[in-house]
């Protein structure tokens, strides 16, 4: 047998105490890189995944309000950097790490969300042409919605009043940036979809950073511009800029200035095409007058006299009465005829003759049945007779009256036909003819 080693000795419980309390010690808060993989959230709503690289793998969590800092979604197949604590799980004796932050390698959180919230719309169709509504071609009143004291207002201004100064523009002055700006442009929107007097809404700003177009880039944007009834197109940022809302809106413009042309026609192009239109259907006119004036003499010329006209109808007139008369008395002699014949043929088919026939053959018939009837019902008489007198020389009755007699036990009521089936002192019950006795068994003959 081996010897008791000597020394402390550590239960498992109180081992792995001492390895947790080192670890977490060690490694408080650190910056760990690697690719996620098996991402999963379940119905708690923490994120629970492992990460790898090419030599080691290790589990990793995040919880849910650590999550709502995030500005992407991670996803399994994604390279991370995130600042984590050490932690080890004393039932299973697994160490882990808890991440409190996460930023994509590479690309920035920002442009990451803007991918993912882009593909997630286009999935549901927000992008499709088929759900943009078109653009009016004179609208009367344009709503703006930008920064009240943006530089984008003072373009959209300066090129409509050069464009069509007729057009009433409406400014809806919101937040173009920052912490709660999203929800002002959605209602912004809103209450332009609610009054329902503008034709078009132009949301505008000027050019900045991925950061300081975030507004344009936020879902709940996205979902107002899908929403709205009234058309939208955005001139947000510089020509290279491209938002969300962009891709939602009815129509792109590259910058606010250029939203207003696309918005509002050139009145002086108009006016210019009006009187161009104008001329080209007087010139037309004159020349279509010229040609039915032209037509017309054409016609005076080949149009007959209408002498001669009534003349041609009046032979006419007089060829259809020969002819309609011709035909009149054809088919009056044609059923002339027809009538003699039927005549003819129903004096041959006289129905008297066959109905004295029919009677004749009814009276044969009726007879026939009575005779058969006759036959028929004295055989069934006979039958019955017979029959009822088999019954009468099988009713129990006749055969008691002729001195037999019916015994059952009293108890039961169950016929004896067999000495064997009753024993000594058992009551019987004899029945008569008329009356029945009541006896008692004193001996059994077999």
């Amino acid at each position: 047998m081996t010897e008791k080693k000597t020394g402390h000795i550590y239960t498992v419980s109180k081992l792995t105490k001492e390895i947790k309390f080192l670890l977490e010690e060690s490694y408080p808060f650190i910056w760990v890189t690697g690719e996620i993989s098996n991402y999963a959230v379940p119905a708690s709503g923490h994120s629970y995944f492992t990460l790898k690289d090419q030599m080691a793998v290790i589990s990793a969590v995040m919880f849910k309000n650590q999550k709502r800092n995030l500005k992407f979604n991670p996803e399994t197949g994604m390279k991370i950097i995130g600042m984590a604590r050490l932690s080890l799980y004393e039932p299973r004796g697994s160490y882990q790490l808890i991440f409190e932050h996460l930023e994509p390698e590479g690309a920035g959180s920002m442009q990451i969300a803007f991918e993912q919230l882009k593909t997630k719309l286009a999935d549901k169709g927000f992008f499709n042409e088929d759900c943009k509504k078109p653009i009016p071609f004179l609208p009367s009143v344009i709503s703006i919605i930008s920064s009240g004291t943006g530089a984008a207002v003072k373009d959209i201004t300066k090129v409509a009043q050069r464009r069509f100064p007729n057009c009433c523009l409406e400014i809806i002055p919101v937040k173009v940036q920052g912490v709660g700006s999203d929800n002002e442009i959605c209602e912004a929107i809103n209450f332009v979809n609610q009054h329902l007097k503008s034709d078009l809404i132009i949301l505008a700003r000027g050019g900045g950073s991925l950061e300081d177009l975030s507004a344009f880039n936020s879902e709940i944007v996205a979902k107002a511009i899908f929403k709205s009834f009234v058309p939208i197109i955005t001139g947000v940022g510089h020509e290279t800029d491209f938002t969300i809302a962009d891709f939602v809106a009815d129509l792109r413009a590259s910058t606010p200035s250029a939203a207003a042309e696309l918005a509002l026609p050139d009145k002086n192009s108009l006016l210019q095409r009006i009187t161009s239109l104008q001329e080209s259907l007087n010139s037309s006119l004159k020349k279509k007058i010229g040609t039915l004036n032209q037509t017309i003499g054409n016609l005076i010329a080949r149009l007959k006299s209408p002498e001669i006209i009534v003349y041609d109808f009046r032979f006419k007139l007089e060829e259809y009465e020969l002819r309609l008369m011709n035909m009149m008395n054809h088919y009056v002699h044609y059923n002339k005829e027809k009538a003699r014949w039927l005549t003819e043929v129903l004096y041959t088919r006289n129905p008297v003759k066959k109905i004295i026939e029919h009677r004749q053959y009814v009276k044969i018939l009726s007879e026939s049945l009575t005779l058969h009837f006759q036959k028929n019902f004295q055989e069934k008489k006979t039958i019955y007779l017979e029959l009822q007198s088999k019954l009468q020389a099988f009713n129990p009755e006749a055969v008691l009256k002729r001195g037999y007699s019916i015994s059952r036990f009293v108890f039961n009521k169950n016929v004896i036909i067999n000495s064997s089936d009753v024993k000594i002192n058992d009551q019987i019950e004899v029945v008569l003819s008329k009356g029945r006795l009541i006896t008692r068994v004193e001996k059994i003959n077999g």
